[in-house]
């Protein structure tokens, strides 16, 4: 495999905070008297937050304004904040703090491709911020995975063509969003049984073998 640039979601590749995103949607869910459980939040995971409220308030017995909506959004990501007070270096994902630095040894330049508002938050809370040449999030986009927006974008931070570009995904909203983009597609974890991903990986570490 021949790029350039390999562009990482976060949530699930790098680290995990899909747990507390749970919590926090469930708490939303619990005072809104709307049913809620894993489920259901398997079906939030590379989307936005605006259409993972959608998802929930399906199940709602009355209707929401689109105030309320973005009120209600607004209240989980607090939750969800406060939630990762707890996230630090122990929480980054196996083969990730090796996979790095070998990367920049080959003069692949590296960037985070995330629908997440929250993604330097979370690189900071995990001493990553500063690791990666560039890092496009939800704060920077209209459309989220799988539109390819966010990947395009980080490969034009990085100053590279689509085509250089690799992508490295658990979920398979990011996959479609990575061949859209005209990106390799790299799966992992749920997203490794993926037929449409063009290489399909058991952990990030064997992307160096890939890369030979």
């Amino acid at each position: 495999m021949n790029v350039q640039g390999i562009i990482f979601d976060l949530d699930g590749v790098i680290v995990s905070t899909d747990h507390y995103h749970y919590l926090g949607w469930k708490k939303i869910a619990d005072e809104e008297g709307i049913a809620f459980n894993e489920t259901i939040n398997n079906r939030l995971r590379g989307v936005s937050r605006m259409e993972s409220l959608a998802i929930i308030l399906e199940r709602a017995d009355k209707s929401y304004s689109e105030e309320e909506k973005v009120a209600l959004a607004s209240k989980k990501n607090g939750y969800y904040v406060e939630y990762l007070s707890d996230l630090n270096a122990s929480h980054i994902l196996d083969g990730v703090q090796e996979l790095l630095p070998g990367l920049k040894e080959r003069n692949i330049k590296i960037a985070i491709g995330s629908s997440s508002r929250n993604a330097k938050l979370i690189l900071e809370k995990i001493g990553l911020l500063h690791s990666f040449d560039a890092i496009a999030d939800g704060s920077e986009i209209k459309n989220s995975k799988p539109d390819p927006e966010v990947f395009l974008l980080a490969a034009q931070k990085m100053g590279l063509e689509p085509a250089q570009c690799a992508v490295v995904e658990d979920a398979i909203s990011g996959i479609d969003a990575a061949n859209a983009a005209n990106m390799i597609s790299i799966a992992v974890s749920d997203a490794k049984t993926y037929d449409k991903a063009a290489y399909r990986l058991d952990g990030v570490e064997e992307l160096l073998l890939l890369l030979g």
